[in-house]
């Protein structure tokens, strides 16, 4: 487990730099198309700050799927829950989204939704390249 934990903060640490960066690029866009938007320094430090930490959970919980003892359904449930507590977190920490029963219940449906549709994607995907692999074996 030693192993997978180390890995978890190599990808984050890795990848979680790419958040700012498109953090960046937004407050930018919208200082050109809205000239009337002000970002203070709080929120920028904050956004700036959140979406380093989103990138990293979001890089690093990908190890989650490649720990073999685990299954399927561990793996996609702890990918989930992870990432579901860190951007629930974030977006409410940040006032991104208010903090009411009604807001919280739409932004859980359109997660779930977006997680199911990204999983069921990626998983036809992966069956499909391991098909194709699977018939070059037979084949050789």
């Amino acid at each position: 487990m030693k192993k997978y934990v180390k890995e978890f903060f190599f990808r984050g640490m890795m990848f979680g730099g790419f958040g700012p960066i498109v953090l960046a690029i937004i407050y930018y866009i919208v200082s050109v198309v809205d000239t009337s938007t002000i970002f203070e320094g709080k929120e920028i430090l904050s956004g700036i700050i959140s979406v380093y930490l989103l990138a990293f959970v979001h890089a690093g919980a990908s190890v989650f799927n490649q720990i073999e003892e685990w299954g399927i359904n561990k793996s996609i449930a702890v990918h989930f829950a992870t990432l579901y507590v860190a951007y629930s977190v974030c977006y409410f920490t940040n006032t991104w989204i208010p903090f009411e029963a009604k807001t919280f219940a739409v932004f859980t449906g359109v997660f779930v939704a977006i997680y199911a549709v990204v999983w069921t994607i990626v998983y036809l995907c992966v069956r499909k390249s391991g098909k194709k692999i699977s018939d070059r074996l037979k084949n050789v």
